[in-house]
């Protein structure tokens, strides 16, 4: 059980005011459900989203749709020292959620509320729930105690058990316009250039925030090296020489830019330029989409797709044999007289 949010309370972004004003006014109107399952993608800002949510309900002298901030309610969750808001994660080192905790959690939104008002349990990723986890917390969605709201965050509902998704009230936050994304993201990170910026948000499925976190310098040096070096292994038909960029750790994020350029090509050779993701890596793009058929740039995406999909999936792979082998097809498909 953890209480730590991330410093919520000083983060506020344009594109959940929609959201925060519809949730509040159902509660307003009486028609609040006493469990929201909230589905965004990461990079929305879901926890400031949900942290708003949860200090309008403990507050005890609401403002129309907004909290006081004065009162003892706001100024315990202010400080996150509520007593009667219980925040659930995994413990750290861990990615599940138990059935231990859950019956902990379940106990104390028994108990009577300690500041005389609404109790609130916010679950921070319903994806980790184990599902013994689930059907615990289950029977406490089904019998809520009085006054008592939980918040389910996740980015993939289907995920979870369908009987926990029923007795939820489902809310999706969509991504902001492209138009909102990219100024905020250039009001963030002056210096960016307007390419860069369109680039980072596309690669990001249109979340600011990833697309803020992906520009921090490190990592788009990062990704920039890894065109690079795509660029000069191919020129030279030495697809290897991608092995130590790829054999890391973080291969899924890598993966996820090289897969991207790929798509590009294809897009490029059906003339559908417009619609590139990589809108900085043009000249790549082009080079990747010359010489080969559409049909053989369709094969070698469904190669990358299966291999990332491989090493997500099949438990104790050898990352590295993976790859290899990967990297080998794939020069025998772009440099076919090798």
């Amino acid at each position: 059980m953890t209480k730590s949010t991330g410093n919520s309370d000083k983060n506020w972004y344009p594109w959940l005011n929609h959201a925060y004003r519809q949730l509040v006014e159902l509660h307003q109107q009486g028609r609040g459900h006493h469990a929201i399952l909230l589905h965004a993608h990461a990079g929305m800002g879901a926890d400031a989203l949900l942290y708003g949510l949860s200090r309008w309900l403990m507050c005890q002298n609401k403002q129309g749709i907004k909290s006081c901030g004065k009162c003892h309610g706001c100024h315990l969750m202010l400080a996150e020292t509520h007593s009667d808001w219980h925040v659930l994660a995994p413990e750290k080192g861990k990615n599940v959620i138990g059935v231990d905790a859950v019956r902990q959690l379940s106990e104390k939104l028994y108990e009577y509320s300690q500041q005389g008002g609404a109790k609130i349990a916010w679950i921070t990723s319903a994806e980790s729930l184990t599902d013994a986890a689930s059907n615990a917390l289950l029977k406490t969605l089904e019998e809520p105690p009085q006054n008592t709201y939980f918040l389910l965050q996740c980015q993939n509902p289907i995920n979870l058990l369908a009987t926990l998704r029923s007795r939820c009230f489902y809310y999706f936050i969509p991504v902001p316009e492209t138009s909102i994304g990219l100024y905020w993201l250039q009001k963030q990170l002056p210096a960016i250039s307007s390419l860069d910026a369109q680039t980072a948000l596309k690669l990001s499925q249109g979340a600011p925030l990833a697309a803020e976190q992906l520009l921090q310098t490190e990592k788009w040096q990062q990704r920039n090296s890894l065109c690079q070096a795509i660029e000069q292994a191919l020129h030279k038909c030495d697809t290897l020489s991608l092995l130590p960029l790829l054999n890391r750790d973080d291969v899924q994020q890598s993966l996820h830019w090289l897969i991207s350029l790929l798509s590009d090509a294809v897009k490029w050779r059906q003339q559908a330029q417009n619609y590139c993701i990589n809108q900085d890596q043009q000249v790549l793009i082009h080079y990747l989409a010359s010489g080969q058929s559409v049909e053989t740039l369709l094969n070698t995406v469904d190669d990358w797709v299966h291999c990332r999909h491989q090493l997500l999936s099949v438990a104790g792979v050898n990352r590295e044999l993976l790859l290899t082998e990967q990297l080998l097809n794939w020069e025998r498909q772009f440099c076919p007289a090798q």
